[in-house]
């Protein structure tokens, strides 16, 4: 029996950066609502509710990275270098705020510098995912397979909206994660935000699954041709079932459900790009199989793929039933 040993990986991989976008999401959001909160004590309780699990959520971005550069190398030869200057920053993002995990805890006198760091970083982090995601979609240039296009071609109107999409998004997870997992007045004021960023994160939504289908022809025709065309009408009744689960859930003063119905609209929401996408690994010329290793290849890094993601689904599993309920405000991370 012959396995389709490129879609499996493109699976694989797809299922790495879903992971992260939904458990990396959140702690970026706790950084990206911090200045909203200027109290010292209801800082150290959001950043003790994301301590126990923020770089273990990390895996899933350097799995879905190295398992790109190794299975797809001709997609990660032609991506990075149009896409250098989004990922450097959002590397550069993601230092600040895991320096000020360590940091923040250790000073008074410059404990102002790592709060911004914190919220900098992540709100930069954020933006950068945001602007690499709309230069993907939008499509890159390739010839001769190698990059064809220019330093600035990532920086569009698109990928600004993209950008500024996920920021919102993301906030609206730091928010129903916060709800789910502190009390108080800190969750009530949490409440208050993930009801603007929710409406904020559907109306981004709409906007970017409009253009979206206008920026290709190829997408065009999969959003609204035969039989794709009936994702275009079920995914968008979805997202108004989990908008109203998570408007539900926070009006009756539920801990578990908004943040629930947050990852929902994630996963529609990639679900709507993996429909774009599919079968391009690097849209508009370059399909899954066009990027893949040889299949010897595929075939010896999957047998390691079979045993290493189980082993970071226990032990993030694990990490999350260890750490569950809400935070002690008198315990954290010192």
């Amino acid at each position: 029996m012959d396995f389709d040993l490129p879609f499996i990986w493109a699976a694989l991989i797809a299922f790495a950066v879903l992971a992260y976008v939904v458990l990396d999401g959140f702690d970026l959001g706790v950084g990206i609502l911090f200045p909203l909160f200027p109290q010292k004590h209801d800082r150290d309780v959001m950043m003790n509710s994301v301590a126990p699990v923020w770089d273990g959520n990390e895996t899933w971005l350097v799995l879905g990275g190295g398992g790109l550069m190794a299975v797809f190398p001709l997609a990660y030869a032609t991506v990075l270098p149009a896409l250098y200057a989004p990922i450097i920053a959002m590397v550069i993002g993601l230092i600040f705020r895991g320096v000020a995990f360590e940091y923040r805890w250790r000073t008074r006198r410059g404990e102002f510098l790592w709060n911004w760091a914190f919220a900098a970083g992540s709100m930069l982090a954020a933006f950068a995912q945001g602007l690499a995601l709309g230069a993907l979609v939008q499509g890159i240039p390739i010839e001769n397979r190698a990059y064809a296009g220019g330093w600035w071609d990532w920086l569009t109107p698109f990928s600004l909206m993209t950008g500024i999409a996920v920021v919102v998004g993301y906030a609206l997870l730091g928010a129903t994660w916060l709800i789910m997992k502190t009390q108080g007045e800190l969750a009530e004021r949490a409440r208050d935000i993930a009801l603007i960023c929710a409406a904020a994160t559907v109306v981004d939504m709409g906007i970017v699954s409009l253009w979206t289908p206008f920026l290709e022809p190829a997408y065009l025709e999969r959003w609204f041709g035969w039989p794709t065309a009936v994702f275009s009408i079920i995914v968008p009744l979805l997202v108004l079932g989990c908008l109203y689960l998570l408007l539900k859930g926070i009006r009756e003063r539920h801990d578990v459900q908004p943040f629930v119905a947050a990852l929902g609209l994630f996963v529609l929401g990639y679900a709507g790009i993996g429909i774009s996408f599919y079968p391009y690994m690097v849209p508009p010329s370059l399909t899954i199989w066009d990027a893949a290793a040889p299949n010897e290849s595929l075939a010896f890094l999957l047998v390691g793929a079979l045993v290493l993601v189980p082993i970071i689904l226990a032990y993030t599993g694990y990490a999350y039933w260890v750490f569950r309920g809400k935070v002690d405000p008198e315990e954290g991370y010192h």
